[in-house]
């Protein structure tokens, strides 16, 4: 997708199934999951997923009236943030890891769009275990959308004025499907005082 000056690439298959299922089931297993708070019209209530932040050190991230420092880099994920930097020549220091259990927990429309990801962030997005639908809809016209289906190991790239034009969402489902696991690579400037 392209429109105006936001960029979307989707690359099936960034991971062979096999180092797909492999990954998701050491990260599901090793990564300190926790069930973080955000504020939603007004009040607190628990995200629906578990989430771990890891990066570099001052990589601190504010989302949703919390701030997050983060875990540091598995093994596993710090040779992905290699190959990320090199394929994508983005400089990725931290990442969010989101695991949706099954197809009750989700993700609400949002952009990603925090001070501290700059003004035209990259977002690579790593899908592993079921494949779940993701929306994005324009945010000056919420008519104008466009669906895809994020299968194991591919990898999805929001650049350019993705963050700014576009909202997205990760929806529920009442079909049963199995655990998802999503890396969500960015690029954090340091946190002004």
């Amino acid at each position: 997708m392209t429109r105006n000056d936001a960029l979307l690439a989707l690359h099936t298959h960034w991971l062979a199934p096999e180092d797909a299922q492999a990954l998701q089931q050491q990260l599901t297993e090793t990564l300190p999951w926790s069930i973080h708070r955000i504020r939603l019209f007004g009040r607190w209530v628990d995200s629906p997923r578990l989430s771990c932040w890891i990066g570099d050190p001052q990589a601190v991230y504010r989302y949703s009236g919390q701030t997050f420092a983060p875990h540091p880099w598995t093994q596993a994920l710090a040779a992905l943030r290699d190959r990320l930097r090199e394929e994508l020549g983005v400089p990725f220091n931290s990442v969010l890891a989101n695991l949706y259990r099954d197809g009750r927990d989700a993700m609400g429309w949002h952009s990603d769009d925090e001070p501290e990801l700059g003004t035209e962030p990259v977002i690579a997005s790593l899908s592993l275990g079921a494949a779940r639908r993701f929306v994005l809809r324009r945010r000056d016209d919420h008519a104008v959308k466009q669906t895809l289906v994020l299968e194991p190991g591919s990898l999805l790239v929001m650049r350019g004025a993705c963050q700014r034009d576009w909202q997205h969402a990760l929806p529920r489902t009442a079909r049963p499907v199995g655990p998802r696991l999503n890396l969500t690579f960015r690029h954090l400037q340091p946190l002004r005082r």
